[in-house]
C-alpha cells in the first residue's frame, strides 16, 4: 500500500485538493497521511481544522507555524518554524509521495523539509503567475523542488517545462475542485442563512481582499479605496476575511469597522467550501483579489471584479474585469459587473481550468509512477520553443 502525504495550510488549498483527498481515501491501494498547518490551526483564522475533520478526514499530524504578528519578520520566522516542524513530522511519518498545493509560504517550508528525506514531491498548481505576491517566487521555487507537476492549463504546463522540468513529469490536469461542480448540491439562500449569521436579501456582492505582499506598505490605502467604492455602490456585501499574509490585520480592522457601521454588510472568517461555492452561485458579482475570482467564478458565469496586481498574469475567462486600486476604478468595475447585459454575455462561458477529469489524472499518476532513481534524480531539460511537449 502506497502512502500519500498531503499538506494543507489554508482554506484555499484545502478547497483545491479536497476531491483529491477523497479519492486517495477511497482507494484501497493508497493510504492518506494528511498534514495540517498554517491558518487551519489558528483560532484567529477560524480554526478550520475542525471543518477538515468534519469532512471525515483523519489528521495524521499538526504543524503549528503562525505567530500572532503579521510583520515581514513574523512571516519569515513562521517559515523557519514550518521547516523545523515538518522535518520532525517526516522523521516520524515518511510518506512515499508528498503532495503540496499552490504557493503559500507554509507550503514551501513543508516541501523544503522533505528534500533531505528524499521524499518525491508532487505539486498541484505550478506554472501559474501572480505578479503582485511573493507567492509567485515561492510557487516557482516549489516547482524546482518537486518531482511531479499537475498544471491547471496547458500554458502553465509549458511554463513548467520552460523552467527546466522534464516533460514526462508534467501533466495538464486542470483544477481538481472543479471536477464535481456540475453534480454538487449547492445550498439555497435560506439554508445558508440558517447555517451562517447573515441575512442577504436581493442582489449582493461577495468580497474577499488579501494583502498584496509586494505592495504591503500600501495595504491601508488599498483597502480604504475598496471600502469607499463599496459604500458608494450601496449593494449588500458579504466579506470573507483575508489570509495570514503580511499586513492582513490592517484589512481585518477596516472590514470589521465597515461592518459595524453598515447594516447591509456582514463578515465571516471562513464560509467553508460548500457554503462559499453556494454563495458564488447566488452573488451578483465577486469583488477583490482572491484566486477564486479567476479559478472558480467562471464555472458559475459569475462576474469577477479583480482589483490590482495580486492575480496579474493568470489565465482568465472573460468574466474577469480587471481594475486598478483606486476607488473610481473599482466602482466602475462593480457597475459594469452588475449590469444585466454583462451577466447575460457570460452564458455558456467555458472555464479554462475545468477539464472534468483532473482528479483521475492526478490519482492515476500518484498510483502508477515508479518511485525510483529516474523520479528522484532530476535532470534539467533544456527548453526549446519548438519542443513544447508537456504531457496532456
Amino acid at each position: 500500500m502506497r502512502t500519500i502525504g498531503v499538506v494543507t495550510t489554508s482554506r484555499a488549498d484545502y478547497g483545491a485538493c479536497r476531491p483529491v483527498l477523497q479519492a486517495i481515501q477511497s482507494d484501497s491501494d493508497l493510504r492518506l497521511n494528511l498534514f495540517v498547518s498554517g491558518m487551519h490551526l489558528s483560532p484567529g483564522f477560524g480554526f478550520t481544522v475542525s471543518a477538515i475533520e468534519a469532512d471525515g478526514f483523519e489528521v495524521a499530524d499538526r504543524v503549528e507555524v503562525l505567530l500572532s504578528s503579521d510583520t515581514p519578520e513574523a512571516i519569515g520566522k513562521s517559515m523557519g518554524l514550518g521547516l523545523i516542524g515538518f522535518a520532525q513530522v517526516f522523521n516520524r511519518r515518511r510518506p512515499d509521495i508528498l503532495v503540496v498545493v499552490g504557493d503559500r509560504f507554509e507550503m514551501f517550508a513543508a516541501a523544503l523539509a522533505a528534500v533531505p528525506f528524499n521524499i518525491p514531491i508532487a505539486h498541484l498548481g505550478g506554472g501559474d503567475v501572480t505578479v503582485g505576491a511573493m507567492d509567485d517566487a515561492l510557487r516557482h521555487s516549489l516547482t524546482k523542488l518537486c518531482h511531479l507537476h499537475f498544471a491547471g492549463t496547458e500554458e502553465y504546463a509549458n511554463r513548467i517545462v520552460q523552467m527546466g522540468e522534464e516533460p514526462w513529469r508534467v501533466c495538464v490536469s486542470g483544477e481538481p475542485n472543479l471536477d464535481s461542480l456540475a453534480t454538487m448540491r449547492l445550498l439555497k439562500r435560506e439554508e445558508l442563512e440558517m447555517k451562517h449569521p447573515f441575512r442577504l436579501s436581493g442582489r449582493f456582492l461577495l468580497v474577499t481582499y488579501h494583502p498584496v505582499t509586494l505592495q504591503c506598505r500600501a495595504t491601508a490605502w488599498q483597502i480604504d479605496q475598496l471600502l469607499s467604492a463599496l459604500q458608494e455602490c450601496g449593494m449588500p456585501v458579504l466579506f470573507t476575511m483575508p489570509n495570514a499574509d503580511t499586513a492582513n490585520q490592517q484589512i481585518r480592522e477596516r472590514i470589521n469597522q465597515f461592518v459595524k457601521t453598515h447594516s447591509s454588510a456582514w463578515s465571516v472568517e471562513s464560509l467553508g467550501l460548500e457554503s462559499y461555492l453556494s454563495m458564488m452561485a447566488l452573488a451578483a458579482a465577486i469583488v477583490g483579489n482572491s484566486s477564486s475570482g479567476i479559478l472558480e467564478a467562471a464555472s458559475f458565469n459569475l462576474p469577477a471584479v479583480n482589483i490590482g496586481i495580486r492575480q496579474a498574469g493568470r489565465v482568465r475567462a472573460r468574466n474577469v474585469i480587471d481594475v486598478g486600486n483606486a476607488r473610481e476604478e473599482i466602482l466602475d468595475g462593480i457597475k459594469r459587473a452588475t449590469e444585466r447585459e454583462f451577466r447575460d454575455s457570460l452564458r455558456g462561458l467555458t472555464n479554462p481550468y475545468a477539464t472534468g477529469c483532473a482528479v483521475p489524472r492526478i490519482l492515476d499518476k500518484l498510483k502508477s509512477v515508479e518511485i525510483d532513481d529516474r523520479l528522484l534524480q532530476k535532470r534539467f531539460y533544456d527548453f526549446s520553443p519548438t519542443l513544447r511537449t508537456a504531457a496532456r
